[in-house]
């Protein structure tokens, strides 16, 4: 017994591994979550997945360092769907968020499902969400729950788009609470929050999940003179100044990697970057004429269910599990968020509804993603006759409403759509028109139906 007692005494003097000798705390064994989501950023707008024009250096250098996923995907071809199947792992119909939410709107997030944030938080991590949030149309009201209603522990957010503009919004709630004006771009007044918050958490030895969702490209477009001035070649009206705004968002993003290396969290956070849907169609409505945003190979731009709708850029950083320069072919979508996380935190999924993501942690090991059933896509007022798409392995299938028109494309010969191979496949276009059918069932018999809304006030758009 005497011997046992020395020999713990001897072991208790000694320095424990786990301490962080410039911190003095005990480092996180948890791996921490950063997504950062952006809004209308198309597959062409970023320089490492082939811009020529327009400088990303800080979102280069993220895919240098880890992971570009060339088939990254959104769940919707559209901001408030997009949004809610990232946060439920669940395709944005079954959920009942059809479209995005204008303000008063009666459509939102339930409080009956369930959030990657919510199920993170319950499992012991610091949660945070800072930027566009548009999961519901009565912000910040008791009618509809708010952002810390659905797993996060601080919240500073805005209903939909910066306003007036991304220079100095005045539009921003922090935890309920109106903030007021602003100084400075709304990616810069959005990244100096969550640096601040991962700054000033109690206690740092807690893993966390930061959800930063910046505004641009998406109009009404306004960037910093000194940005636009860096576009001198730009002929087009509105051109400099889209270009100087991605450009704006990526210095953010370098803001966001720097905050993580000196906080040392560098190798123990998972970084995901991506788009909430394809970009915004040049002068497509009166307040558009700065989009101009690029779907790079793809057919189709944001509200299509061609490609160029929702397969948007994708980066993932995971020190020690995504070799730097890797590139991933196999399909990631938004939806895979939550089972990924979970998979990685140890927490258990919910098991009583429906999950259409799944976990693509078999990627870091080169092999494909095991689903269930395939990517399925639902948008009623998509531009174009297509309404519904359905990914199953190298093959994607479009349909009408009414599934009675079909196109069919072999996207690993053929990302931009340009060969419909419907007649030349008649048994694969059979097998994928029933299983297309048999997913839009289920999915219709549970999404929500909600009270008429009033139309969206003068200028708003998404």
């Amino acid at each position: 017994m005497q011997r046992l007692l020395t020999v713990l005494s001897i072991l208790a003097a000694l320095p424990c591994p786990a301490l962080s000798a410039e911190a003095g705390v005990e480092k996180a064994t948890k791996t921490n979550f950063l997504v950062i989501l952006c809004d209308d950023l198309g597959y062409g707008d970023v320089g490492c997945f082939g811009n020529k024009t327009i400088q990303t250096p800080s979102i280069d250098k993220l895919a240098a360092e880890g992971m570009k996923l060339t088939a990254c995907y959104a769940s919707a071809p559209v901001c408030s769907p997009s949004r809610t199947g990232m946060l439920t792992g669940r395709t944005p119909y079954r959920v009942g968020v059809y479209d995005w939410i204008p303000a008063g709107s009666p459509m939102h997030l339930r409080r009956s499902e369930i959030t990657v944030a919510a199920l993170l938080q319950k499992a012991g991590y610091d949660t945070c969400h800072a930027g566009k949030w548009h999961c519901n149309g009565r912000f910040n009201s008791p009618e509809q729950p708010q952002p810390g209603d659905l797993g996060f522990d601080h919240w500073f957010s805005t209903q939909n788009n910066a306003a007036p503009s991304h220079r100095n919004p005045v539009n921003f709630v922090r935890n309920g609470k109106p903030v007021g004006p602003t100084e400075g771009f709304s990616s810069s007044v959005v990244a100096d929050e969550a640096i601040g918050w991962l700054e000033k958490r109690k206690d740092p030895r807690r893993p966390f999940f930061l959800f930063v969702c910046f505004h641009e490209p998406h109009e009404p477009i306004d960037s910093p003179a000194e940005l636009v001035a860096r576009y001198p070649q730009a002929a087009k009206r509105g051109e400099a100044l889209h270009h100087a705004n991605v450009t704006q968002m990526d210095s953010q993003v370098g803001r966001l990697m720097q905050a993580l290396d000196r906080l040392k969290l560098r190798d123990d956070t998972l970084v995901f970057f991506t788009s909430d849907n394809g970009p915004e169609t040049l002068d497509r409505y009166a307040g558009a004429w700065r989009s101009h945003g690029s779907p790079g190979p793809l057919r189709g731009m944001k509200l299509w269910l061609y490609e160029g709708g929702f397969r948007v850029p994708g980066v993932i950083r995971w020190p020690g599990k995504a070799k730097p320069g890797q590139v991933c072919d196999e399909p990631v979508c938004n939806l895979d968020v939550l089972p990924t996380f979970c998979e990685i935190a140890g927490v258990a999924p919910p098991a009583d509804r429906a999950l259409d993501g799944a976990s693509f942690l078999p990627i870091f090991a080169g092999k494909p993603v095991a689903r269930k059933q395939p990517l399925y896509w639902q948008y009623d007022n998509a531009l174009g006759w297509a309404k519904l798409a359905m990914r199953d392995g190298d093959w994607k299938i479009l349909a009408d409403a009414k599934q009675t028109k079909f196109e069919l494309y072999n996207l690993r010969q053929d990302i931009g759509e340009k060969q419909d191979l419907a007649a030349q496949e008649p048994e694969r276009l059979k097998t994928m028109a029933a299983r297309l059918k048999q997913i839009h069932a289920q999915v219709q018999a549970e999404g929500p139906r909600w009270p008429a809304a009033k139309k969206p006030a003068k200028g708003e758009r998404d």
